[in-house]
């Protein structure tokens, strides 16, 4: 059940990402599965693991209101990575 979890919540952060950052008409369902979940991982390791912000261990760790936040925060950052070496446009 724990994989369905990660593929629903990757799904719903890499869509809000992309859409955020106009990137929606590029990506298909699973680029925006695979970017959502990268992203929370991302978030994780920057926010959680780098700079001790308390509230971004939330990243990844299901579905709930903050792992959703913090995966979006991480998705648009990887997103933003992608756009600047020209994977995406």
């Amino acid at each position: 059940m724990g994989w369905i979890i990660t593929i629903l919540v990757g799904a719903l952060c890499g869509w809000l990402a992309s859409m955020i950052m106009n990137t929606n008409a590029q990506q298909g369902a699973i680029a925006n599965i695979l970017i959502g979940i990268v992203g929370a991982l991302l978030a994780q390791w920057i926010f959680a693991g780098l700079l001790n912000i308390g509230g971004a261990t939330a990243a990844g760790d299901g579905f709930s209101f903050w792992s959703i936040i913090w995966g979006v925060v991480g998705s648009v950052i990887l997103i933003a990575i992608l756009k600047a070496l020209k994977v995406l446009r």
